[in-house]
């Protein structure tokens, strides 16, 4: 399985793994299945970090070389059909990040892991549920 995570998903992987559900994290940790990160998941936690919104045990730049040298993760690169998708897609908010993470995930054939009950609930990506 080709996995997509969610921005939230990536962080609670690598510094707060008890938040995962049984399922989301066997599913991490399986070799068999790929692991796939946007840029725009990079971005959005740098953001999380600058604002005191999440709390990391050293230098956001740092954690995250760290985290990129620890799990073999996938780069989903940002590309034009995504920029299109991402406006095409039916979401009931206009959050860019999640718009431009579901495109990613539809444009790479990606299952998406999140624990958003707005992409869950908007039935417009495959999805591998953290609920």
């Amino acid at each position: 399985m080709k996995l997509l995570l969610d921005t939230h998903i990536f962080i609670w992987a690598l510094a707060r793994p008890s938040l995962l559900k049984k399922n989301v994290a066997k599913a991490l940790e399986n070799q068999a299945n790929e692991l796939w990160l946007s840029p725009i998941s990079v971005w959005e936690a740098a953001i999380l970090a600058e604002r005191g919104r999440i709390t990391l045990d050293r230098p956001y730049s740092q954690w995250i070389d760290h985290a990129l040298a620890q799990v073999p993760f996938r780069e989903a690169l940002l590309n034009h059909r995504i920029a299109v998708k991402s406006r095409e897609i039916i979401l009931p908010h206009q959050d860019p990040a999640d718009r431009f993470l579901v495109a990613t995930a539809l444009i790479y054939d990606l299952v998406f892991v999140t624990a958003d009950k707005i992409i869950l609930e908007s039935k417009a990506v495959a999805v591998l549920s953290n609920l």
